[in-house]
């Protein structure tokens, strides 16, 4: 049996932008890509803390140490500037293997750099 699990999370970061015009995705700061293990084209679940909103897109590289959280065509009608968001990536695992599975977790201070 396989079952999901959460694969990479980061908790509580405050989204920078909202593109309406672009193809879609999230723009994730790549310190915070790396940090989280997630890669660029990656599926991932957003959770709007301020609205309520939980929806779904890929994750786009951001540059390096900016902070930069931008939410990308359709996407950008669900978060305001300013908004704490969660991002999630799940992995499907075998039932053995996510028992002992660890996640990447990371925890962003309040301008979105990775806390150590």
């Amino acid at each position: 049996m396989q079952i999901q699990v959460v694969k990479s999370k980061i908790h509580r970061v405050k989204v920078t932008g909202a593109d309406l015009n672009y193809i879609g995705s999230i723009t994730i700061d790549e310190a915070l890509m790396d940090a989280s293990n997630l890669i660029e084209g990656e599926k991932v679940a957003i959770v709007n803390i301020n609205n309520g909103e939980r929806f779904e897109t890929y994750a786009i590289k951001g540059a390096k140490n900016s902070g930069e959280i931008t939410l990308n065509g359709p996407a950008a009608r669900k978060v305001q500037a300013g908004d704490i968001i969660i991002i999630i990536s799940y992995a499907t695992l075998d039932f053995e293997e996510a028992k002992t599975f660890k996640p990447w977790l990371v925890f962003p201070d309040e301008t979105n750099n990775q806390l150590k």
